[in-house]
Formats: structure tokens, sequence, C-alpha cells
């Protein structure tokens, strides 16, 4: 059976999310076909409004409504640090565990060269900028996913700024509270003995 366009094409809008599928869209679909029409409405601003207000801060590349956004404009915070992050998601996870203090540069992505993804195609290039405009930076946190993209990127951002002097530093990673040695994969267990502590 054949939908009619206004829901066919509702559907088609809702597979374009990640993780959904043509029966999650479909069922989503017909979800908001029965949702009252102040909920749509509500629904259709917030998505307009996200598209037509947010922006990303011209100095560390964050979501913001106002530019400069509101971590970078405020001299309270740590100058001397900025934490590298790969969305803007990672950010607002930063800040609600509320132990970091510093400012964050958002690399929107990291270089994948099977995808096409290269340096030219995430936020790196002002990141460089940046360190040598601010010479209070005195430590770089490259706070990035332990995936083979994420190593990767890590790396080639650490060879870029380390003739600079700025200390280059990662993110503790290891075995998570609870889990076995025997399934954890080479590099955590690499990143687990290297980030050890003393007890």
């Amino acid at each position: 059976m054949q939908y009619p366009a206004p829901i066919a094409h509702l559907i088609d809008s809702y597979m374009k999310l990640p993780g959904i599928g043509e029966k999650t869209a479909t069922r989503l679909a017909f979800y908001t076909l029965d949702m009252p029409d102040e909920d749509v409405h509500s629904f259709s601003t917030a998505l307009k409004e996200v598209k037509e207000k947010l922006h990303r801060c011209s100095i560390c590349g964050n979501i913001t409504e106002k530019d400069p956004c509101t971590i970078c404009s405020n001299p309270e915070r740590d100058q001397s640090t900025i934490m590298v992050v790969e969305q803007p998601k990672d950010v607002m996870a930063f800040e609600d565990m509320g132990e970091y203090n510093g400012l964050y540069h958002v690399l929107h992505g990291v270089l994948s060269p099977m995808d096409g993804i290269g340096p030219e195609e995430i936020n790196i290039k002002s990141l460089i900028v940046r360190l040598q405009k601010q010479d209070r930076v005195k430590e770089v946190i490259l706070a990035l996913n332990s995936t083979p993209e994420g190593e990767s990127t890590a790396m080639y951002i650490s060879k870029l700024i380390k003739p600079s002097g700025i200390k280059v530093t990662r993110l503790a990673a290891g075995l998570a509270v609870g889990s076995d040695i025997e399934y954890a994969n080479s590099i955590t267990l690499k990143r687990a003995v290297q980030g050890r502590t003393s007890i």
C-alpha cells in the first residue's frame, strides 16, 4: 500500500535521523499524525529554531546563540587550558560533570580518510590559529573518543601543537569499574597501564 504523499514525506524525513529505519520512521510519522496540533506546531518551531538561532562560536566552535559563547566570554574560566572535543554534546557532558573550568575547542568530527574527512573538513586549523594568538594557553587536553579515528586525530593534533611548547595531554582511560581484564581490547589495556596511579 502506498501512503499519501504527506505521510510518505514525513517517513522519509524521519529516516534521515541516525538509527531510524523504515519501521521506526513509519511509527513516528503516524504518532506525529495523532499528536495535538499545538504539540506538532511546538515541535516544528523547535526544529526551525535550532537551525535558525544556533551557530558556531567564532572562537571555540561550540554551538551558541550569541558570539562568542558564554564559556569563551567568561573571564572566570581558566584561560590556560583548552580541552579539545569531537562534538558540542561532549562540551555539555563535561560541563554537567562540573569538574573542569577551562576552555574548549570543538572539532565537529574526527579524521577519517576512508570517509573523505581530512584536516580541512574539521575544526583543526582554527585551533592552531587560536593557540598562536592566545599566549596564555599552557595545556591542551585532547578529550577524543578512544576509537581508531579519535586516536589518529589526537596524534595528528599533538604533532601540530608540540613544536609550540604547549603541553599536550590525553584523558586517562582504561578499564571500567567491574570489567574483566580478559575481555578488554589491547588499546584499553595499554591506556590503563599508561594512566596508572599510585595507591
